[in-house]
């Protein structure tokens, strides 16, 4: 019995061993790509709603509060369906306000620049 074992373990543990190390460089590599992906999703969703936040801005200017937010998830709906990615309501809820708080903001500050 365990001159088999030896055996075995002489004929065949290379082998295992390369199977084993692949399977574990397989797993990492799916890992780091699902990471990846996430902080590509996430920066091409605030992107996407920085950039529609900006265009209704300037587009729909007759559209005010609920309005111009329809319009804001729609564009934004749409653009991110069409490269695939998904996003939650709350989280195109909570990007938008982000987006469009920094547009005041951004508005705001240049206001004051020109009355100074």
């Amino acid at each position: 019995m365990r001159t088999f074992i030896s055996e075995f373990i002489t004929n065949y543990g290379m082998e295992i061993l390369y199977a084993i190390i692949t399977a574990i460089a397989g797993y990492i590599g799916f890992v780091v790509k699902n990471l990846y992906q996430k902080y590509v999703d996430d920066a091409t969703k605030k992107a996407v709603v920085k950039t529609c936040v900006q265009a209704v801005e300037q587009i729909y200017t007759d559209l005010h509060g609920q309005d111009k937010y329809n319009k804001v998830v729609e564009s934004v709906s749409e653009m991110l369906t069409e490269k695939g990615i998904t996003i939650t309501d709350i989280e195109l809820k909570m990007l938008i306000e982000a987006a469009v708080g920094e547009f005041n903001k951004v508005f705001e500050n240049s206001n004051e620049a020109t009355i100074e």
